[in-house]
């Protein structure tokens, strides 16, 4: 099918926390919406059966909870009512940017997914009901192909929204399309948590997703691109993600993502918005995924996967293969083992050992994971590489258990430059990374020179231990890295 997401730069208020009057919100949103309305043409004239717009891309950001009151639309939150917004504006009041949006999809005959910010009053017998009598959510919003609103979703993982609340239950909301079936839907940081999106996937059995986003890039684990790839890569899913354009906020990173190509936009230097339209193939649920062989978890032989870039996904074979348990690495007569050292990356205390010389084996520890690392390079360039562990509560910007193996182009060529935000390389190191990781959610990464991305060659459990391997990047290495999450610690 082919696929359309728009990165927008948005037209954003002057003084979000000024109060204005609904008339003053709805000329900005309009602004907005007038953009959105010449992508979906564009579009649907390039072919596009769904188009997916970021989130805060109507409104904006850094409202308070007050003055972006008149920013909000009524949405019924209810699968039983059938409303057409273009067709039936009378239905409700304040609906709108939903009956914009109606007739966007409906004009142009294609799906269309946004996000804006929602209201619903609420009685004070209800015990969540907020003091002033309603709840705002950041909502992301579906549009059929006729226009009719068939999905709602309240992001239930906000990211310091303070003008927003977090719905009493998760939503598990998905949609059904005719031609690549159904298609689920969160917002943004839900990506990193367990509920509701990894929910959502394993209970529904979803293999396509719709991603609203306005993400603020970190580098080396937390870029963007990076983790939107991992993300559709781990669960086998195509991800169609949109994120906001605003690059001095370190925003911008979007795509249309299958588990083994990207189309992906990311750019730091200019402004203005992006269209991003790919035929991608339709994922059949019979298709084996990895997810199912990480659930396969206490088992010896496990399951890897070869993939290629170039691979359709019919020629995707997993193969079997006996290795021998990774082994602690031998230490050969009297070598000096590189020195352990410590150094903040993505706001945690990673423990490093640098990787020296044309080739070797490293090994590093900390708490219950070791991470393992074979590689070889044919040039030796003047740039420091490490590897990295680290097995803890992650506490910055959010709290959630992390698990990872990193190997990582360091800033400079101190140990203290280890863990900086590095955007090109030019080493071409081929590369075994291997870790005893106790959660079977693992996320490759796989980053190279200017922040582009590469596949790995194999990748999936092997006794006990989850593996990526790489011969030959496309370009220098930036970061390779397994990502893993333990929901159950956060």
């Amino acid at each position: 099918y082919v696929a359309a997401v728009y990165e927008h730069q948005s037209i954003l208020s002057p003084d979000p926390t000024a109060l204005v009057d609904r008339q003053s919100a709805l000329e900005l949103m309009g602004r907005n919406l007038d953009i959105y309305e010449q992508q979906v043409v564009a579009a649907a004239r390039q072919g596009a059966q769904i188009i997916v717009f970021p989130e805060d891309g109507i409104h904006g950001f850094n409202f308070t909870r007050s003055s972006i009151y008149p920013y909000l639309d009524f949405v019924p939150h209810s699968q039983s009512v059938k409303w057409n917004p273009c067709r039936e504006p009378y239905l409700f009041n304040d609906t709108e940017v939903l009956q914009r949006l109606s007739c966007m999809a409906m004009k142009n005959k294609i799906f269309l997914v946004a996000n804006l910010g929602t209201k619903q009053p609420c009685e004070h017998t209800d015990p969540h009901c907020p003091p002033d009598g309603r709840y705002q959510f950041n909502t992301n919003v579906a549009f059929d192909d006729g226009g009719m609103l068939v999905a709602t979703y309240r992001k239930h993982n906000l990211y310091f929204e303070y003008a927003f609340d977090t719905p009493p239950e998760p939503d598990y909301t998905f949609f059904d399309t005719p031609f690549a079936g159904k298609f689920g839907m969160f917002t943004c940081f839900d990506i990193l948590f367990f509920e509701p999106a990894v929910n959502l996937i394993r209970q529904y059995n979803l293999k396509q997703v719709v991603y609203p986003t306005a993400w603020m890039n970190q580098l080396p684990l937390l870029s963007a691109v990076e983790f939107q790839q991992a993300f559709a890569t781990a669960f086998n899913v195509n991800i169609l993600a949109a994120n906001i354009h605003h690059p001095t906020l370190g925003m911008t990173g979007s795509g249309i993502y299958t588990p083994v190509k990207s189309f992906i936009y990311l750019d730091m230097e200019s402004y203005g918005g992006k269209l991003i339209v790919a035929e991608i193939p339709v994922i059949t649920t019979d298709y084996r995924t990895n997810l199912e062989s990480n659930e396969r978890f206490g088992e010896n032989l496990y399951h890897s996967c070869k993939t290629s870039a170039s691979a359709s996904m019919d020629d995707q074979v997993c193969l079997k293969e006996e290795q021998e348990t990774p082994g602690r690495v031998s230490e050969k007569g009297k070598e000096q083992l590189p020195p352990l050292f410590y150094a903040e990356m993505m706001y945690d205390n990673f423990t490093f050992v640098p990787v020296w010389g044309e080739k070797g084996e490293l090994q590093v520890c900390a708490n219950t994971l070791c991470c393992y690392l074979n590689y070889q390079r044919a040039v030796l360039t003047n740039e420091l590489y490490a590897l990295g562990v680290f097995d803890g509560l992650h506490t910055v910007h959010g709290t959630y258990y992390v698990q990872a193996c990193a190997l990582v182009k360091c800033g400079g060529l101190s140990f203290s430059t280890c863990g900086q935000e590095v955007t090109d390389a030019t080493a071409l190191i081929d590369f075994q990374l291997w870790g005893n990781m106790s959660t079977p959610y693992i996320f490759p990464l796989l980053l190279t020179s200017g922040i582009t991305l590469d596949f790995a060659d194999h990748m999936g459990w092997k006794n006990n231990h989850y593996f990526i391997s790489k011969n030959r990047t496309s370009s220098g290495l930036l970061t390779a890295a397994l990502y893993g999450r333990w929901y159950e610690k956060d």
